[in-house]
């Protein structure tokens, strides 16, 4: 997309902003997008693949730390708790980089440490993975029982 986002202070329009390039992006790599009325749902998109759809939540970065960036993965009262979401899309805004990572994988943590220029690193495997959103994502989350079928996420 675009590095302007930096440029945006106020952080909730920031946020607006990376919505908007998640949309974008998503589009991009051929994946359908919704996104639900109001501001109540526990997750910011719903991506579709064959009628089901996987839960995701979106956040954005541009604060440098020790070589890497540090990402909030919380909502406002802490981390988040139950099953409010499938993945979390984190954009680094100054890399123009996406990880789409697994819930579990930060499920109770109110941050988390992303090292792009690291070989081995924690969520390297998440870079760009766009693919677990679509057709391999929907069997790789059927396997582990958190599908969720379009009528359990609109009723």
């Amino acid at each position: 997309m675009t590095k302007d986002g930096a440029k945006i202070k106020h952080p909730k329009l920031r946020g607006e902003w990376a919505e908007l390039c998640f949309m974008v992006r998503a589009a991009e790599k051929g994946l359908q997008v919704s996104k639900p009325w109001g501001e109540t749902a526990r997750y910011d998109f719903a991506v579709e693949h064959d009628g089901h759809f996987v839960r995701v939540q979106v956040k954005s970065t541009m604060f440098k730390d020790r070589g890497g960036y540090s990402c909030t993965v919380r909502g406002c009262r802490g981390p988040y708790v139950g099953d409010p979401f499938d993945f979390v899309a984190a954009y680094l805004i100054p890399e123009d980089l996406w990880y789409i990572i697994p819930e579990q994988m930060i499920r109770g943590q109110g941050s988390i440490a992303v090292y792009p220029r690291l070989k081995k690193s924690k969520y390297g495997r998440y870079r760009e993975a766009w693919h677990l959103l679509g057709e391999w994502g929907r069997s790789w989350l059927a396997h582990r029982g958190w599908i969720r079928a379009t009528r359990r996420l609109l009723f």
